[in-house]
């Protein structure tokens, strides 16, 4: 069975004895914790949504330990500006261990596993053929490159670079 719960403001799917980190809560090491605001719970197509709370849930958890996270680095830089700064923060946590997940009050039974079915014995599979040689595709031929028309350099440019000098002889 699980359930999705929400906690410092962060929504968390949780299945019973699983151990995660959630945002610092003001217990000591040890003490038992209720999760109130509880989305959902369910197992396979037995699930129950609430609106937004589902009235009758609840999912209890043990603080396992506090501590504080890996370091994150923040770093502003404006370039050509002379300015840069930096900053580190450690995000403080708590871990818990969920112990149960309830509905209607009562605590979620808990699945009991089926004992596993003896496996049949083995036959013995017949001895397997060699695959035939894969025949090579037939190649295609390429089809010819077509080339692009070269243009023409324009004739005024030139004209103009003529005239250009004639100015400049006849103006000496």
């Amino acid at each position: 069975m699980y359930a999705v719960i929400v906690s410092g403001g962060k929504q968390h799917r949780v299945t019973e004895g699983e151990v995660l980190k959630l945002e610092k809560i003001e217990a000591s090491t040890g003490d038992q914790i209720d999760f109130d605001k509880v989305l959902m719970v369910g197992e396979g197509a037995d699930v129950e949504v609430g609106t937004p709370y589902v009235k009758s849930g609840k999912v209890t958890a043990e603080v396992v330990s506090h501590g504080r996270g890996k370091k994150i680095k923040i770093i502003k830089f404006h370039r050509r500006k002379h300015h840069k700064k930096q900053m580190g923060h450690r995000q403080w946590f708590t871990e818990v261990k969920i112990t149960s997940i309830s509905t209607d009050g009562k605590a979620a039974p808990k699945a009991e596993k089926a004992p596993a079915k003896k496996a049949a014995p083995e036959k013995k599979a017949a001895p397997a053929k060699k695959a035939a040689p894969k025949k090579a595709a037939p190649e295609k031929k390429a089809a010819p490159k077509k080339t692009a028309a070269k243009k023409a350099a324009p004739e005024k440019k030139a004209a103009t670079k003529v005239k250009a000098k004639a100015k400049t002889e006849t103006d000496k």
